[in-house]
């Protein structure tokens, strides 16, 4: 396990770029690292990866010194712990809706004292000279996912656990959970999560979103959020659109 450069840079309050694939494939997270991001997301919640493609696609965001994080499908301690044992640099755990979800992903993603990972190493100890389990406490990220209004009315409470680097609102769970089911662009959620951006920015933690280009990551990053989010999607449509229109 290497040194965690995304969550250095969280921790000292810059700003974070992590792209989304979408697809399980360590070609495509080579690729987006050599372009300059950070950050892979690699998407276990909703996506295609196998435990395989994880560690092939951990092993790709290593080559290019890119920190992998993995969504993982829920906040179950065996899932957490077999995902970080593939070597990945931090879990996102997604439906934090409490203090006590937040500090069961805690527990679960580091070594005792803080918590109590399972001790196994697994690829993620290779390499690692001397202790590797307060190596992996130090350089593993605890990305928690907030995305229903329950999350954000125990806001507060969620933002005071330690050892989460980033708390990621999510617009899709949370425009259903509003009540505007598929509209994750509704006034209404979008000032939701600004909010949240603002609250979390306040508190000194720092906020994640979910963007679509240089227009809505500009608008966050004034807001304060600091793990910023694209998928390889929202990164192609662009230019696909504009190649396209010379053909017709």
């Amino acid at each position: 396990m290497r040194h965690n450069l995304a969550k250095a840079k969280l921790a000292a309050g810059k700003p974070v770029t992590v792209a989304a694939p979408g697809y399980a494939s360590a070609g495509l997270v080579e690729l987006l690292g050599r372009m300059g991001f950070e950050a892979v997301f690699i998407d276990c919640e909703h996506g295609a990866p196998g435990w395989e493609d994880v560690e092939n696609m951990v092993r790709a965001a290593e080559l290019v010194d890119v920190t992998p994080i993995v969504r993982v499908q829920s906040n179950d301690p065996s899932t957490i712990t077999r995902t970080l044992d593939r070597g990945a640099g931090g879990v996102q755990v997604p439906h934090i809706n409490t203090r006590e979800h937040a500090e069961a992903a805690v527990r679960a993603a580091k070594f005792a004292p803080i918590g109590h990972r399972g001790y196994a190493g697994g690829r993620a100890a290779l390499g690692v000279k001397g202790n590797f389990t307060s190596h992996a406490n130090e350089e593993t990220m605890v990305v928690a996912m907030l995305e229903e209004v329950e999350a954000l009315r125990n806001l507060d409470a969620i933002l005071k656990v330690e050892h989460i680097d980033a708390f990621f609102f999510a617009p899709g769970d949370l425009s259903q959970s509003m009540g505007y089911p598929g509209q994750p662009n509704h006034p209404e959620v979008q000032a939701a999560v600004d909010d949240a951006v603002r609250r979390t920015r306040a508190a000194g933690r720092a906020p994640g979103v979910l963007t679509t280009g240089g227009a809505t990551a500009r608008r966050y990053l004034d807001l304060g959020a600091l793990f910023i989010h694209i998928s390889l999607a929202s990164l192609l449509q662009p230019g696909v659109r504009e190649f396209l229109t010379e053909f017709k």
